[in-house]
């Protein structure tokens, strides 16, 4: 019962049984009977065992409190092993855990647990300034400034607490941060246009931007800007109500500058006058983008611009007459530059008569005239291609008289100044004047395909161009045929002469000089200016001369008429016959004249 395995357990039984022998001799000398020793160490053992009973019912508690102690240990350090993601951690006791004792197993993880107390708390600090820093963004972000603390550090103790989680929560961070840097940097440039168009504007860029937001005023843009969505529409709205008024102003400009450059021309202003607006007119070239100094479309400026108008506008009414006088002598020349007809309605006498007895209003009459004018450079544009060939013919016609001419001159072919340089240009000039008849037929399918078009006769200072080359097509014609007849009536001539010598003798000695004589006449040049060259008339001539639109410039239709009764009249040869020419050769005594070279 009392043996034990260790030398204090050896020595504790040496002393029991010492006692017990020692307790059994007293017994012995008191004399008491074996039935009183038995039941004396009965109860001996018995209370033996209680203390024995006592003291391991107190190890057990002991043992039991200690496992407690451990389990929880444990329980804490896989909670905070899971809260702060340390998966790959490992407790201590796991290994070699029935060898170890319950006291060494506690003291090993009970460090441990506590260091993840200090990991975790840090961790926290870590959570709670993140996720401030992300309310505080959102916040600005959504237009709310306060924060709002709606997860508390009590709270942050269930959540997870681990790296990942914390790397989530600081990208999150990150991102916020960005889309502040952005939205910082929009509005800015938004603040900047805004201050730009106020400028040109001549607005209150500070109350522009309050009504927008107040805190756009501040001067520290990072602290104090509201970046909210709300903040960012409403200056881009405002941007596109300045760009929506800046262009109605523009526009409005550009019609002022264009009526102030319409009034100084009919006025004649001086340059004092016009530089006093140099600022605004210098935009008619520009566009709306190019326009950035401020205060170009102010108020103040179009309030200017407009009261010169007016100024203008109220000083040319009382120069109307003048200026309708003027604009009738634009219409009159541009009319004379394109040979077209001016309307009769608003020539000078009948516009003057008109102002003077107050029949028509002079701005109604000058708007009539400057219609006409606008009418009239639009069908100038339409004639140009027949205008360009129409000079192309008038200068091959040019050629053609010189051509005539140069063949009547006995002194072509002499070793003279200039001789060799006329003979080029006489070559040149056949080639010019073979092409005449296809330039005329040419002419006349473009001027019928213009006709046509418009709707409209194509008129010539007032003939129709047509009826100008038609003409100009018989003429020719009849004058082939003269030419053709006088050759052959040279042809008789020259045989008549023959049989004339053979009959009376020989030829006497030819007259000198031409006996056409050149009829002292000029043609017109395009500018009306007079050639060197003399021009025959058609008067006396043996073919007719022919018509160009020259010969129509400044005569009415009457003289159309006329040219066209002229031209188509017969032509009046003497058909001369072998007596007649035998007569006149014995009279004369002398040859024909010499026709003109063909």
């Amino acid at each position: 019962m009392f043996g034990m395995g260790s030398p204090n357990s050896d020595r504790t039984t040496t002393t029991c049984n010492a006692l017990l022998t020692e307790l059994q001799q007293i017994w012995n000398d008191i004399g008491e009977s074996e039935g009183d020793k038995d039941r004396m160490l009965w109860e001996l053992e018995k209370e033996c065992l209680e203390v024995y009973r006592r003291k391991v019912d107190e190890a057990a508690n002991a043992k039991a409190r200690l496992h407690q102690s451990l389990a929880a240990k444990e329980a804490e350090l896989a909670t905070l092993m899971a809260a702060l993601g340390e998966l790959n951690l490992q407790s201590p006791i796991t290994r070699e855990r029935r060898t170890t004792p319950l006291k060494e197993q506690l003291a090993l993880v009970t460090p441990l647990v506590e260091d993840l107390k200090l990991k975790k708390e840090e961790r926290i600090k870590q959570f709670v300034e993140i996720k401030a820093q992300i309310e505080k963004i959102t916040g600005e972000i959504s237009g709310y400034s306060h924060l709002i603390n709606a997860v508390a550090s009590s709270n942050l103790e269930e959540q997870d607490l681990s790296v990942r989680k914390l790397t989530e929560f600081q990208t999150h961070l990150h991102n916020l941060q960005k889309e502040k840097s952005e939205r910082l940097h929009k509005i800015l440039e938004c603040v900047n246009e805004v201050h730009s168009l106020c400028g040109l504007l001549g607005l209150d860029f500070g109350k522009t931007v309050s009504d927008v937001h107040p805190s756009l005023q501040g001067t520290n843009l990072e602290q104090s800007t509201n970046i909210s969505d709300s903040t960012l529409e409403g200056l881009e709205q405002a941007i596109r109500r300045l760009k929506t008024e800046r262009k109605v102003r523009f526009q409005k400009l550009k019609d002022i500058v264009a009526s102030l450059f319409e009034l100084w021309n009919l006025m004649d202003s001086t340059k004092e006058d016009r530089s006093n607006f140099s600022r605004i007119t210098s935009i008619s070239g520009s566009s709306e983008l190019e326009i950035v100094e401020p205060g170009t479309l102010s108020i103040d400026i179009l309030e200017q611009a407009s009261a010169e108008v007016d100024r203008l506008t109220k000083l040319k009414a009382s120069r109307m007459k003048e200026l309708v006088m003027k604009k009738r002598s634009e219409l009159e020349d541009i009319c004379h530059k394109t040979h077209i007809e001016p309307d009769p309605s608003t020539a000078a006498e009948k516009s003057s008569a008109m102002i003077d007895s107050g029949l028509v209003d002079p701005c109604e009459l000058l708007a009539n005239i400057e219609a006409q004018i606008i009418k009239t450079k639009a069908e100038a544009l339409s004639r140009n291609e027949i205008m360009d060939r129409i000079e192309r013919w008038l200068s091959a016609s040019d050629e053609e008289n010189w051509l005539e001419d140069y063949n009547q001159d006995e002194n072509r072919y002499s070793a003279g100044r200039g001789a060799h340089i006329n003979l080029k240009r006489a070559e040149r000039a056949r080639v010019t004047v073979n092409k005449i008849p296809a330039m005329v037929d040419n002419l006349i399918n473009k001027t019928l395909a213009w006709e046509s078009e418009k709707k409209k006769l194509f008129l010539y200072d007032g003939v129709r161009l047509v009826s100008i080359l038609e003409d100009f097509k018989v003429t020719r014609q009849q004058k082939e045929e003269a030419k053709k007849r006088y050759k052959d009536q040279k042809k008789l001539q020259d045989l008549l002469l023959t049989e004339k010598e053979a009959m009376y003798g020989s030829k006497p000695s030819p007259r000198k000089g031409n006996s056409f004589r050149k009829v002292n006449g000029y043609h017109l040049s395009r500018n009306g200016s007079m050639p060197p060259t003399p021009r025959r008339n058609s008067i006396g001539s043996p073919t007719p001369e022919l018509r160009t639109p020259r010969s129509y410039s400044g005569r009415q239709n009457g003289y159309f008429k006329e040219m066209r009764r002229l031209s188509t009249a017969p032509l009046n040869f003497v058909a001369i016959t072998k007596e007649d020419a035998m007569s006149s050769s014995s009279v004369c005594g002398s040859e024909p004249e010499s026709p003109p070279q063909g």
